[in-house]
């Protein structure tokens, strides 16, 4: 399992290359890329800036993405975050899944990507030109996140 958190600006299609190269054993590569976007319901973003806790997040995300691994049968799992400010067109995350079936490959990307929206420990700020706004995860992604199993990590 693969994590890294960085301020650095990182190419979504050479890190999922490098991820997959030689990997013949699987018959899946399923990933997601999230960016930030200019607008949110309605206002007008001119930046996004997460915080992190070095070492505890990268920790914690490993954690989970061993778990999903187990459970889902990954045969490897990526996930990249970025933290400090990115603006619109930025890609924040990337989260990538090798299985041998494609079921699997979609469950687990499905079920990091859930973690990582209500679980991770991350904290988002909005800036636009009405001011800073923390984003909470909404009710939906809760919503999401309780569909799933009680302790889907373990």
């Amino acid at each position: 399992m693969k994590v890294r958190i960085s301020e650095h600006p990182f190419n979504p299609q050479d890190e999922e290359a490098t991820f997959v190269d030689g990997r013949s054993e699987a018959g899946a590569l399923v990933s997601f890329v999230g960016y930030c976007r200019n607008s949110t319901a309605g206002k007008s973003v001119t930046a996004l800036h997460l915080e992190h806790y070095k070492g505890f997040t990268e920790r914690q995300i490993t954690h989970f993405t061993q778990g999903v691994a187990r459970r889902y049968g990954l045969l490897d799992a990526l996930v990249v975050h970025r933290v400090g400010t990115m603006c619109p067109g930025d890609a924040i995350v990337l989260v990538s899944a090798l299985a041998v079936h494609r079921t699997e490959a979609f469950e687990g990307v499905q079920v990091l990507m859930d973690y990582l929206k209500t679980d991770a420990p991350f904290w988002k700020k909005e800036l636009g030109p009405d001011g800073e706004r923390w984003i909470e995860p909404s009710e939906n992604d809760y919503a999401r996140r309780a569909q799933m199993e009680r302790n889907p990590y373990e």
